[in-house]
């Protein structure tokens, strides 16, 4: 995270893929318990927070702009609501100005919303010196998502439970990245909704996946990638598959599905490989958006 001083923090909220995604079972509570293995991308929204002060009107505001006109810049967004949590928790009455600039796709399995709500607790923490851990954010930042607990701690990392229960990893081993979003939007909620837990035909190797990413074998790790969802929104949207066959036909170790979708990504061992496969995928329109990027770990 840069900052410059406590009147102005720049933070970037990075996306995320899932190598891995198991579903054990629904519980009582709607909730669905998983295993999933999560990796940081280097694709990341730029986050700007400015301190604004007190407002002569008694007042707080909680400003938001975007760089996409349809986003919501109210409560509805999950950074206003995840300035909102730590603003009334410690009593801060100041204004603030948040500024998002997109670039992870919305509504793709990457979690975007989640990453900026990760990023905008992690900035308000360093702008108000609120001294709070890294675990302090993620016990507070689970009351506004399954996934904001690990956009804050990052990296590469196990999650269980309903994602919340995270355990930190080996980094990834290097590689590079191709991320291709079809012109389609796809509901989480709908997705897990949709999936027969009775009737998934074969279920990811996570303990195998973490051994590989611990022993740092980038082909044995892409052989097992593994997503369960993928019955679901591969069913409805056939061109995921076009988009994987794709990747795979230009050289990618292997491709998936990330969580619910629709963003397919490809892992690819060196850079040639991935500019062969984002020229194929930009020409073939199957995408509406592609990308090209690399892992991000907590310790480069």
């Amino acid at each position: 995270m840069e900052d410059r001083g406590y009147d102005f923090v720049r933070v970037k909220a990075r996306g995320k893929i899932n190598l891995g995604l198991d579903v054990i079972r629904k519980r009582d509570d709607g909730y669905h318990e998983v295993r999933m293995i999560m990796q940081q991308v280097g694709l990341y929204d730029g986050i700007d927070i400015k301190r604004l002060g007190l407002c002569t009107d008694g007042n707080r505001y909680i400003d938001i702009e975007t760089n996409l006109k349809y986003l919501p810049v109210n409560e509805n967004n999950l950074a206003y609501k995840a300035a909102a949590l730590l603003m009334d928790e410690y009593g801060i009455q100041e204004s603030i100005f948040i500024k998002i600039r997109k670039l992870i796709p919305v509504a793709a399995g990457m979690a975007g919303g989640s990453a900026d709500a990760a990023a905008v607790m992690k900035g308000l923490n360093k702008m108000f010196g609120l001294g709070l851990s890294t675990k302090e954010l993620m016990e507070r930042g689970v009351r506004l998502g399954a996934d904001v607990p690990y956009c804050i701690m990052g990296g590469t990392a196990l999650a269980e439970g309903i994602g919340d229960v995270l355990t930190p990893l080996k980094d990834m081993p290097p590689c590079y990245i191709v991320l291709a979003k079809p012109g389609i939007n796809v509901s989480t909620k709908f997705v897990y909704g949709s999936l027969k837990l009775d009737e998934i035909k074969k279920h990811p190797d996570i303990d195998g996946l973490v051994q590989d990413i611990e022993s740092q074998d980038l082909e044995g790790m892409s052989a097992k990638l593994g997503n369960v969802l993928e019955e679901v929104t591969e069913g409805m949207h056939p061109v995921i598959t076009e988009i994987k066959q794709k990747m795979m036909k230009h050289g990618a170790l292997n491709a998936m599905m990330s969580g619910s979708g629709p963003t397919v990504f490809g892992l690819f061992p060196n850079e040639k490989e991935i500019r062969r496969a984002y020229e194929a995928l930009k020409q073939s329109g199957l995408a509406k958006n592609v990308y090209t990027s690399d892992i991000h770990n907590n310790r480069r």
